[in-house]
């Protein structure tokens, strides 16, 4: 592609180059997100995820956020992991702790932010300098809807992004610049009267189409929230530990998607067909080693037992099980002491 071509065209060529598996551009009008995100915010679906209050409509306003955006630069980067053990396997799988399929690997947040950095760095050599900044899920950026309004997808009716030849399972970046390139169309919805996705989250927290109580998402439960989960809930979380799949696991456009190209997205360590027992005896200083470049360090060694307890007082009574259960009994965080304690109890082993 030589110099004479649109250099919206040339960006996209250059994203392609860097690794992304789709490049798009949106403007700056979110209008109607923004009222749907206020009635979101109004409803208390956000749970105690208070940021996303707090930044209010400066989420769906690009241009206060970073001032002087003309433009957002959306990509996708597929995640699918080639060798990864069967995610249904696993969650059938009782003693297995089953890791949303993103967080296999290596933490999306460096990934995506070096490679958006590099083509920010790439636009700047050949187009020279402009005002930019880069997000990959790192601040009160409307990602999807700014992915939507590109072009790359449409939100489905769990609220993620859905495309037809990548489904849903893939990272999402994005680029504010100051230049005012030509912005791609949406596309069409085609989701059609399939409600697969709310029929089967585990929580229900997919409420109706596009709409998603968070603080009945097991994602929004193992990872955002700080403190005690909810006790009605914790029966139906089974075995998940970190984030849930199930409603991108029954989507038909998911048989679309991609395995990632990246290697940095390749599982680590066997998380795929790990025990639970295995990880619940991870100490701090060992959890801190293993998840080094992790996603999952992010929430902490403490979220981290919390979770696993849960699971292991979902799963079947075991020597094995109790005396895991048994050794975090004094634990010095009171958070794990009373997941523990449910866990034991619902074992018979308190």
């Amino acid at each position: 592609m030589d110099s004479q071509s649109p250099v919206e065209d040339r960006i996209k060529q250059w994203g392609r180059e860097l690794g992304f598996d789709a490049v798009a551009i949106a403007g700056t009008n979110l209008d109607v997100e923004e009222a749907r995100l206020l009635d979101w915010l109004g409803r208390g679906w956000h749970g105690e995820m208070d940021y996303m209050a707090r930044h209010g409509t400066r989420r769906a306003r690009p241009a206060e956020l970073v001032p002087g955006t003309l433009s957002v630069i959306s990509v996708r980067l597929d995640y699918t992991p080639a060798e990864a053990r069967d995610s249904w396997e696993v969650l059938e799988d009782a003693e297995r702790a089953f890791v949303s399929r993103y967080a296999l690997g290596r933490d999306y947040h460096k990934v995506l932010r070096n490679r958006l950095q590099s083509l920010a760095d790439r636009m700047s050599a050949e187009l020279g300098d402009f005002r930019y900044r880069v997000f990959t899920d790192s601040a009160p950026v409307m990602e999807v809807s700014l992915a939507a309004r590109a072009g790359l997808g449409w939100r489905g009716k769990h609220t993620l992004l859905l495309s037809r030849d990548a489904g849903s399972l893939f990272f999402l970046g994005e680029l504010f610049v100051s230049l005012d390139l030509a912005k791609d169309a949406p596309v069409t919805e085609h989701c059609g009267t399939c409600t697969r996705c709310i029929e089967v989250c585990p929580t229900q927290a997919i409420v109706g189409p596009y709409q998603l109580d968070a603080r009945r998402c097991i994602s929004y439960l193992t990872i955002e929230h700080p403190g005690s989960l909810p006790e009605e809930l914790r029966p139906l979380i089974g075995n998940r530990i970190y984030g849930c799949d199930d409603c991108q696991l029954v989507c038909p456009w998911n048989k679309y998607a991609h395995v990632a190209k990246v290697p940095d997205f390749a599982v680590r360590d066997g998380l795929d067909n790990a025990t639970l027992v295995e990880l619940f005896a991870l100490t701090e200083a060992a959890f801190d080693r293993r998840f080094e470049g992790s996603a999952i360090r992010r929430i902490g060694h403490e979220r981290w037992l919390r979770n696993i307890a849960v699971a292991l007082g979902n799963g079947p009574r075991s020597d094995a099980a109790l005396d895991a259960l048994q050794a975090r009994r004094a634990h010095p965080s009171a958070l794990v002491q009373e997941h523990v304690e449910w866990a034991l109890a619902r074992l018979g082993g308190g």
